[in-house]
């Protein structure tokens, strides 16, 4: 059985009535990862889009939760609000959202954990080459990421695709900056 998915036009709409729901509770947020190159012609499935949310109170979480199981999604880890946003989110550990009856793709919805987070939060873009109305972290911070931290073969590829068709526009001092950070706050070194 293939647990990934690859119709770009079923993750895009995933997506979007999962951002509606973000969105209409005023929630920042960022798509990162993987689906940023799939957005942009990779050709590669995916089991799950990455979201980061901003540092939010129970009760905001709370709000959102009831508002997201109002549709056609739920939570894989449980039900129960208090437990999701105690167990999970404060201990800067991922929730995992589907639509009901379905197990992909997944939303891995992460609130902020760090000042590399913020910096990506507060540099979240629409990414214009792909038509999509969702916001993103920037392409030098995918790149960044996938190049420092994550280094699997279809990261590097990632990668690749995304320097190939930014290649005029990359700037490589910011990619280089991000490395930095991401060694400081996410290698400890």
């Amino acid at each position: 059985m293939n647990r990934f998915v690859s119709d770009k036009n079923i993750l895009n709409e995933f997506i979007k009535d999962f951002v509606k729901v973000i969105e209409k509770n005023k929630i920042n947020y960022i798509i990162v990862s993987g689906f940023v190159a799939i957005s942009h012609g990779r050709s590669r499935g995916t089991e799950d889009i990455d979201l980061i949310i901003e540092r939010i109170s129970f009760e905001q979480f709370n709000k959102f939760h009831k508002n997201i199981t109002k549709t056609d999604f739920e939570c894989l880890q449980g039900k129960n609000p208090d437990r999701l946003f105690t167990d999970y989110l404060k201990e800067n550990l991922s929730l995992r959202y589907v639509r009901k009856n379905s197990f992909i793709p997944e939303m891995e919805m992460k609130m902020s954990k760090d000042a590399l987070d913020e910096k990506q939060l507060n540099e979240k873009t629409k990414l214009k080459l792909t038509g999509l109305p969702f916001y993103f972290s920037t392409i030098e911070t995918n790149i960044a990421f996938k190049e420092e931290l994550f280094k699997s073969p279809k990261d590097i590829e990632d990668s690749r695709h995304l320097r190939i068709i930014y290649a005029e526009e990359l700037n490589e001092s910011k990619i280089n900056e991000i490395k930095r950070l991401i060694r400081k706050y996410r290698l400890k070194d």
